[in-house]
């Protein structure tokens, strides 16, 4: 019957936004689609994604060449990573990780230890109200804080080092956003700022807005509703684009698919990875990678992207089934050979 013949759309299958994938009307699922001159937002965010099928782009003499968004590749990835140097050594590229409380050491640990897969050659790992963490990854070294004054404590280490990476697992009491705020005005490197340090910032926007160093915002749409008063909406392209402005900073808005955006505008969407990272502990693991790639002296636009990149393709050489954060740990130097000699 007519249900069992393949489907080509052209363009975009009939129903789904060419900006932003909605499709609210029942629409005919493509195996295949030809599009012109440039991708379309819209065959690469959801639904749209998974409706469009196999994607190809027909050349038809269009000048595309002032496109501001762009699809990241593997080729985009190996082009960002810098090689490491014969003379590097460990404190060529150091990150300091602010994450963890008592009795909630796990999102500290698998940031800590993504920042070590990802190139950071050394990495200290601070959980304020910790005064000693044995189960910390092995490699990376603890930093023992005062109760009080803990974020004046990081400050005064951070000459040493080349990027933050502060709020998984923190917690959310008023001191620590206190402290976490703190950190983020005085901390003059670049910057990671994740899980709990979000909900510090809130509508505050002034407290990143300010910094004097580069900083990348990681939420998912609650905690970007907290940042932007509003959750994201259908177009993620357009919202991730006006956090970046109001905020001055790089936003890596979490996906399906995530969506990386400058205060100029300048955008990247990541699709290497799937669903396989629905799964707690995956944002942790990915703030450790931005971290690690800050360090290397990355561009923060492109630390986000290609962190995300890693991250998603790291998730996808995984088991289809029964994935977990940890397994990401293991899978990142594999992604990472892919696309480095």
């Amino acid at each position: 019957g007519i249900a069992d013949l393949p489907v080509l759309a052209v363009d975009s299958p009939s129903g789904v936004s060419g900006l932003t994938g909605e499709a609210p009307g029942r629409v005919l699922a493509a195996d295949g689609t030809v599009t012109f001159a440039a991708l379309k937002p819209g065959l690469v965010l959801e639904p749209g994604r998974s409706l469009a099928g196999t994607v190809a782009v027909a050349d038809i003499g269009l000048d595309v060449s002032g496109a501001t968004a762009h699809m990241v590749e593997a080729s985009d990835v190996a082009a960002a990573l810098p090689a490491r140097a014969p003379s590097a050594h460990k404190w060529a590229s150091p990150v300091m990780v602010v994450a963890g409380s008592p009795g909630m050491t796990g999102a500290a640990h698998l940031a800590a230890a993504a920042a070590q897969r990802a190139g950071a050659g050394m990495v200290r790992l601070a959980t304020p109200g910790l005064a000693d963490d044995p189960n910390r990854p092995t490699e990376a070294v603890g930093l023992r804080l005062p109760d009080d004054g803990w974020a004046e404590a990081v400050s005064r280490e951070l000459h040493r080092f080349r990027a933050l990476v502060v709020g998984p697992g923190l917690g959310t009491s008023m001191a620590t956003q206190g402290g976490v705020r703190l950190l983020l005005g005085s901390a003059p490197v670049a910057t990671v700022v994740d899980g709990d340090a979000l909900t510090a910032v809130g509508n505050d926007l002034a407290v990143v807005r300010d910094r004097v160093a580069a900083t990348v915002l990681t939420p998912h749409d609650g905690e970007f509703a907290r940042l932007a008063g509003a959750r994201p909406g259908p177009d993620r392209l357009a919202a991730a684009r006006h956090l970046a402005a109001e905020a001055g900073v790089v936003v890596l808005l979490k996906g399906p698919p995530p969506v990386v955006a400058d205060p100029a505008g300048a955008a990247r969407i990541v699709t290497s990875g799937d669903e396989r990272l629905a799964t707690a502990g995956t944002g942790d693991v990915l703030a450790g990678v931005i971290g690690a790639l800050l360090a290397r002296g990355v561009p923060p636009l492109d630390a986000a992207a290609v962190g995300a990149w890693l991250h998603g393709r790291a998730g996808s050489l995984g088991p289809r089934h029964g994935l977990v954060a940890s397994d990401l740990l293991g899978l990142l130097p594999v992604a990472l050979a892919e696309v480095t000699p």
